[in-house]
């Protein structure tokens, strides 16, 4: 009978092999995505590098601004978008429908500078009197959380109110790179893109009855040069030893 670190080895090595199928020749593969998925995919390329010894060549940014660097006809092997933004695509034919495969969720949390008082942000009422009260807000103006939390505080009634106060940022300048330098008194953006920030701290989520959840989605280019290669990092992303990663840098699991 097999003992569980048997079994365990004999898992891990079936797992290497899936990855390794196919990768005799090592490929570069180019891949745009998502400044969501940073934090992970700094932690698990250099993994599937080795794994592989395919090269990633990343491009990380806003996922609006990727998306339409796609629409122009900018070549990639894999993407990793919001899944709305993958679903244009595979309209588009810019994306093979069949290699679809979701990465991970996200959520969109407050922050604050290191140190600095905790808004009550527990419920719906208490965000809106923590967004009253803030000296200033911020977020990025074309980010998926920042195009959704305009329209949540014009829903809130709130529009008028914190528009003097809120610094619209461009991608280069994440929200919680503002927050840390003092820029702004709160920042809002994906959780993800709060953790790597050691002088900002998560205050938490936004309340449930107002949060926007992000589903990322990977995919292969319908213009791929390394096709085989991209689908192995997929298998490799949405594997369930990818799962502890993704729990680590706040996403949860696709």
């Amino acid at each position: 009978m097999r003992t569980s670190a048997a079994i365990a080895v004999a898992a891990k090595l079936s797992v290497l092999t899936i990855f390794a199928a196919g990768t005799a020749t090592a490929a570069e593969i180019k891949l745009l995505a998502s400044n969501a998925v940073k934090t992970v995919l700094e932690d698990l390329a250099p993994k599937f590098e080795k794994a592989t010894e395919h090269k990633l060549n990343i491009t990380f940014g806003v996922g609006v601004q990727l998306q339409a660097s796609i629409e122009k006809g900018e070549t990639f092997d894999v993407a990793i978008l919001a899944a709305s933004s993958v679903d244009a695509l595979i309209k588009q034919d810019k994306i093979a429908a069949a290699t679809r495969a979701d990465f991970a969720r996200s959520s969109v949390g407050v922050a604050v500078r290191k140190g600095a008082p905790k808004p009550d942000i527990g419920t719906t009422d208490a965000f809106k009197r923590a967004m009253l009260d803030a000296k200033s807000i911020c977020y990025v103006e074309q980010g998926a959380s920042g195009i959704y939390l305009k329209s949540l505080f014009e829903r809130m009634g709130l529009g008028a109110d914190l528009k003097p106060k809120t610094k619209l940022l461009p991608g280069s300048n994440p929200a919680a790179n503002a927050v840390a330098n003092g820029e702004c008194e709160i920042g809002m953006t994906q959780i993800s893109e709060i953790l790597p920030y050691a002088g900002a701290e998560l205050v938490g989520p936004l309340p449930a009855e107002i949060q926007l959840y992000t589903v990322f989605t990977t995919a292969v280019g319908s213009g791929a040069k390394e096709g085989d290669a991209a689908k192995a990092l997929i298998k490799y992303l949405t594997a369930p030893e990818a799962a502890a990663v993704l729990k680590a840098k706040g996403l949860e699991p696709g």
